[in-house]
């Protein structure tokens, strides 16, 4: 662990934003850091002086192939942005949790949540389904539950008991709602910079893990792993290749010298916790049921009602596994293209998720969301392994088509908005003679980002995509462009105010 107060950084730590947060830091020790906001209960002094602070550094990602198949097993290809979220850890000698939200470019506006110690010590809060009520019945205090949420998992798990209060100082260019995990980020850099300073041993995949559990459990958002586990772990300049089984980390992807990948923000805000990705995940797990049952797999009752377990030893558990060939041929042809909840729980009893509910009153999609992560996962190995091959340059077509096919397969879904479409369809129209080969929505869809695939030359391409957006739009598109560290290999330093 560095030392800062004389930057005494690892050469890698050494970079513009740790510096540009340190000084964030400072403003708001002693009363440095002052807000006009009319509402907020946020004292003008967070951190004492005299104390140090644990500091952690998560980057977002951007979902270049894989996206909503990682909750079905398939493999992903992820790259850590250069876009990153920091935590700052310190003790406190009040018997209570804080976190303090501040824009790392900007001082205003700031979000402030504080959760008193007792709530815990007293049993109100003594597991992850009472701290989710907790964090369910006060909406305004909802993204705390990503941050503070990890400090209360440490405890959940046996791994500290909380003797002192903990402050988190949060401050993030991972922007919200633009479907390039800035939840994640925030739990990665939360539970590492807490775990540091309390002493705590978290491996990388145990922590990822962890991070899930928070925002699954917690924070009631039903994501897959890949986007902790890219956090974590993802290598600057390499797509993280991991096959969510449930989390089997392959050798990184490097991206050749002539591959450029970009993401281009939408303005649409996408979220993981949204209605129709919900009733995608939950579509594909009742295809997977339904494709039990006509494999004459064994299944049981799980400890809740519309839980299932299946005792499958040929695809274990993972639509990813079944082959498009399999599927066309064994099983597409019964899936319904919809059914209502309650139907299906009246023939099916359930499916195998542990982190969605079905509602009786509502009607799914099955069809599409069954079929997506089964070619998704082909199309996604194909990727990894065009991408390998030297040169890369003859394969870039059809790098870009995969990603088109993804595209589409979403829209399908049910996943698309014509924003999004505008975009990859802007990138086709200025096509292979301009350097840009595919592009795809990413994450969850229903908004957020596009990633683009292209040539170094394409740079000035993207910006003119980005014109013509704002012409049709309004809307003057953010563009992430760059890779860091993920959270492990960039590690921790200490401010010492």
């Amino acid at each position: 662990m560095a030392e800062v107060m004389g930057f005494q950084l690892r050469p890698h730590q050494n970079r513009p934003d740790v510096h540009r947060f340190v000084e964030k830091v400072l403003k708001f020790v002693h009363g440095g850091g002052k807000s006009t906001h009319p509402h907020s209960p946020c004292p003008t002094s967070f951190l004492e002086g005299k104390v140090s602070a644990v500091c952690a550094r998560a980057p977002g990602r951007l979902d270049c192939m894989g996206g909503i198949a990682d909750y079905s097993g398939s493999l992903v290809l992820e790259l850590p942005l250069e876009e990153a979220t920091f935590v700052a850890a310190q003790t406190s000698r009040e018997p209570v949790l804080e976190a303090l939200s501040v824009p790392l470019a900007d001082e205003e506006p700031y979000r402030f949540c504080q959760l008193p110690l007792e709530l815990v010590r007293s049993g109100q809060i003594a597991d992850y389904a009472s701290a989710g009520e907790y964090f369910a019945s006060r909406p305004e205090e909802r993204w705390a539950a990503y941050a503070l949420g990890t400090i209360l998992a440490l405890v959940f798990e046996g791994k500290t008991q909380l003797t002192d209060g903990v402050r988190l100082f949060i401050a993030s260019s991972v922007p919200e709602g633009k479907g390039v995990s800035s939840s994640a980020a925030l739990e990665v850099a939360s539970m590492l910079a807490a775990s540091s300073l309390l002493g705590v041993t978290v491996e990388g995949v145990e922590l990822a893990l962890l991070c899930q559990k928070v925002e699954n459990l917690i924070a009631r958002a039903p994501c897959g792993v890949m986007d902790q586990m890219t956090s974590a772990l993802g290598e600057e300049g390499q797509l993280f290749a991991l096959r969510c089984q449930p989390a089997e980390i392959l050798p990184p992807v490097r991206i050749p010298p002539g591959v450029c990948f970009w993401g281009i923000d939408s303005g649409v805000r996408h979220s993981v916790s949204g209605a129709d990705y919900t009733s995608v995940r939950v579509g594909a797990f009742m295809g997977y049921r339904i494709i039990a049952e006509l494999a004459g797999l064994p299944v049981r009752p799980g400890n809740r009602p519309g839980l299932v377990e299946v005792e499958d030893p040929r695809w274990r558990g993972y639509l990813a596994n079944i082959r498009p060939s399999e599927f066309e041929k064994e099983f597409c042809s019964y899936l319904p293209a919809e059914i209502s909840g309650e139907e299906f729980l009246a023939r099916y009893q359930g499916t195998t998720d542990p982190v969605t509910t079905i509602d009786p009153a509502r009607r799914y999609p099955v069809l599409h969301p069954t079929a997506h992560p089964i070619y998704e996962n082909a199309r996604v190995e194909r990727f990894a392994a065009l991408l390998a091959e030297e040169p890369v340059e003859p394969h870039l077509e059809e790098l870009g088509d995969l990603m088109y096919q993804s595209h589409e397969s979403y829209s399908r879904c049910g996943l698309g908005t014509w924003q999004t479409d505008l975009i990859v369809e802007l990138v086709r129209k200025h096509g292979p003679a301009h350097g840009l080969y595919g592009a795809k929505i990413t994450g969850g869809g229903s908004g957020g980002c596009v990633a683009v695939l292209g040539s170094p030359k394409a740079s000035r391409y993207v910006s003119e995509i980005c014109k013509h957006y704002e012409a049709e739009t309004g809307y003057r598109p953010y563009v992430f462009v760059g890779s860091s560290p993920g959270a492990i290999a960039f590690g921790t330093f200490r401010i010492v105010p």
